[in-house]
């Protein structure tokens, strides 16, 4: 009984000292953590909302070309009649009668049209102001931009492979302008890394040379990279 009670006494003890140590090092890596004041941001946390009633988003995409081919040829009507074709005609008035069976206010939507542009713009171009000069640390894909030798020392960070190449750029609040001083090693177009560094809400316009021409891509943000890494979940 008594080597029992001194078993049970050092195995309680020894439990005791395993707390502390875990909990010592918890305190430590959040007391790292706080220190270096790095945040892990994720796409969304780069846009700020700006809520509006959108009503060409209750459309089905077949309502949407319909009234497209419906507003294009009003308006060749309207400025160059001589290029409206009887077929072009017809194709119109045939979207015309089809939007309106499903309901659709046409003039309603058209007269619209500048106004949810420009709400549509501004929501795009909506940066978090109170991202500006903190350290981050993001995952996205890399397109390089310029080079010292053989490594990048510019890229836009995207959220998804071929955008502004084989797709449409994403909105300016989701493209990220980085520079890295020493630049880094790549693999190719569109290389999944993470970045750490300073963000900075900076918005820039960049030069994107293509096969056919450049490009110009808005991005809202600029990093002021530490570290560029190769991407692992």
């Amino acid at each position: 009984l008594k080597l029992f009670n001194k078993r049970a006494f050092f195995s309680v003890l020894k439990m005791k000292h395993l707390k502390i140590v875990i909990s010592l090092l918890i305190i430590a890596f959040s007391t790292t953590a706080l220190a270096t004041g790095t945040r892990e941001l994720e796409w969304s946390d780069l846009i700020k909302e700006i809520t509006f009633e959108d009503p060409f988003e209750a459309l089905t995409s077949e309502q949407l070309s319909r009234l497209g081919l419906y507003a294009r040829v009003k308006s060749l009507i309207g400025n160059s009649p001589d290029r409206v074709s009887e077929a072009m005609q017809q194709e119109a008035d045939e979207a015309e009668q089809l939007l309106r069976v499903d309901g659709i206010d046409i003039e309603g939507l058209l007269a619209k049209r500048s106004e949810i542009k420009s709400l549509r713009k501004k929501s795009a171009y909506a940066v978090v102001d109170d991202l500006d000069g903190q350290h981050i640390r993001m995952p996205g894909f890399a397109l390089p931009l310029e080079f010292s030798g053989s490594k990048i020392t510019e890229f836009l960070l995207v959220p998804w492979v071929g955008a502004c190449i084989h797709t449409p750029p994403p909105p300016p609040n989701q493209i990220v302008f980085v520079s890295i001083e020493e630049g880094f090693e790549s693999k190719g177009q569109f290389t999944p890394v993470w970045v750490s560094g300073e963000m900075r809400v900076q918005p820039a316009t960049k030069d994107l040379y293509l096969v056919d021409g450049s490009a110009g891509i808005d991005t809202g943000y600029t990093l002021i990279a530490q570290s560029v890494s190769d991407y692992k979940q």
